[in-house]
């Protein structure tokens, strides 16, 4: 067959599909044997002419996913011209690079016949002459194209139809930072999501370090919210044992990189298991989704009780956890979980203790913790009730041994409804993310749920005094 009849098909072939585009452009990365990427590649198209609207790739680092997500830009806007992107790293170098390669292979000029050029595929896209920035660029009918930007950059005056944000993160120690993470996720949603423009999508380029991670915060937030996500999550060594690509990571070379940098970071990097999972504390809780009930719908537990641990400080919370005791197990009922000050708390705790008619009610006397109890007590004589003993006492153990020796019982012996991470979100999250070894911000969720443990040792638990 004729070589250039060949090439025009490839070149059409490079119009319509990603992959092939790929191929053209860069053949020696792009292998047909390398499946993998043909799958991250029609990932890419089928997101792009899908309802989704936001796109997360985990994919190991070296795997091409960065590069991919570049030459994805360039097949876009050869398509539609009007497309507005805005790309973000963890800096504006980084981001800057990414835009600085899209314009460049753009604007790059023919000089080997035997080598494609972008100008080949899309001959009438063009770097508009005097709108070519290294970070904020056009292409020649249309205005402001291209913006990269970082969480230290701006994006005023800029709105887009296509954002990326690349690998915000760049290290374990920054994983670990709890105020970096949220800084990440208030410029997301207060800066970033200001300027996608009405029916936009977005993809997230990340490695998975962290649970609280931009990638993570962003599906569950936007499947809240009702928009449409997908996710492309690819792990170095497949379940089976084999690896994702021995050409770019080959077994022996991934047991040395776990061997050198620690089998959290590892995982972290290559298997996108964050790091704060590997060193959760809790691994599972049991959940319900009805109380036990006799026949007739009567209540089964002996017992209702509460457990109060108030705020140390300003920047900690009360945590007060009623639950319901049946054939020596937990039920939990109700958690109040807040940082409000103690003329808010005292009469809300009253409140919930006798909404849930619980019998005893113990609260520790630690800082403050004391004079809290009185005010309760005196609370719920003042609302005419005398159903709830109050117990308060001084709790001298160390916190962190406490928590760590009662969570396997934690686990087995206490149940939460079902839907508790959408009663109580910040619960939740406190019980589910803390860590066996330290970098815990807050301790208190845990804390007052191992109280609950530690008077299962006491005999009269499951029973009224």
């Amino acid at each position: 067959m004729d070589k250039n009849v060949v090439l025009g098909a490839m070149l059409e072939l490079a119009r319509r599909e990603f992959w092939y585009y790929c191929r053209v452009m860069a053949p020696d990365f792009y292998k047909p044997e390398r499946g993998y990427l043909k799958t991250l590649c029609d990932e890419f198209q089928a997101f792009i002419g899908s309802d989704d609207r936001i796109l997360v790739i985990n994919v190991p680092p070296r795997f091409g996913k960065s590069r991919t997500a570049q030459m994805f830009v360039e097949w876009s806007l050869g398509r539609d011209k009007s497309l507005k992107v805005m790309t973000g790293s963890y800096n504006e170098t980084l981001s800057t690079v990414f835009s600085k390669n899209v314009r460049n292979v753009i604007d790059e000029e023919k000089a080997d016949v035997n080598k494609t050029v972008y100008s080949d595929i899309f001959p009438d896209v063009k770097i508009k002459h005097g709108d070519g920035a290294m970070n904020l660029w056009s292409l020649e009918g249309g205005y402001n194209n291209y913006l990269a930007t970082s969480p230290s950059g701006t994006a005023t005056g800029f709105g887009c139809n296509l954002m990326i944000l690349d690998d915000l993160i760049k290290s374990a120690l920054e994983a670990h930072n709890e105020d970096l993470l949220e800084k990440h996720w208030e410029w997301f949603v207060n800066t970033m999501l200001s300027r996608l423009e009405e029916g936009g999508k977005i993809i997230i380029i990340m490695t998975r370090w962290a649970t609280r991670d931009l990638a993570g915060r962003a599906m569950q937030f936007f499947k809240d919210e009702g928009w449409k996500c997908r996710q492309v999550m690819m792990q170095a060594q497949n379940p089976d044992g084999t690896m994702l690509c021995d050409e770019i990571l080959s077994e022996e070379s991934y047991k040395a990189k776990i061997k050198a940098m620690g089998e959290d970071i590892a995982k972290a990097n290559y298997q996108q298991t964050p790091i704060d999972v590997r060193g959760r504390l809790y691994t599972s809780f049991k959940t319900y989704k009805t109380l036990p009930t006799d026949e007739y719908g009567n209540s089964l537990f002996t017992a209702v009780k509460a457990y109060c641990d108030t705020a140390d400080t300003g920047a900690d919370y009360l945590c007060n956890i009623i639950y319901g005791v049946y054939n020596k197990e937990a039920y939990v009922l109700d958690v109040y979980y807040t940082k409000d000050g103690m003329e808010i708390t005292e009469p809300e705790t009253a409140r919930r203790l006798i909404n849930f008619g619980v019998n005893e009610a113990d609260i520790e006397s630690n800082n403050g913790g004391r004079g809290f109890a009185r005010n309760v007590e005196r609370e719920l004589y003042r609302l005419g009730s005398n159903r709830t003993k109050i117990n308060w006492f001084h709790q001298s153990k160390n916190k962190e041994a406490r928590i760590l020796s009662n969570s396997t019982w934690v686990m087995s012996h206490i149940y939460f409804p079902i839907n508790w991470r959408d009663k109580w979100p910040e619960y939740y999250e406190a019980m589910t993310s803390y860590q066996k070894e330290g970098r815990n911000k807050h301790d208190d969720a845990p804390d007052a749920t191992t109280g609950i443990a530690e008077k299962a040792d006491k005999p009269n638990l499951f029973s009224f005094k």
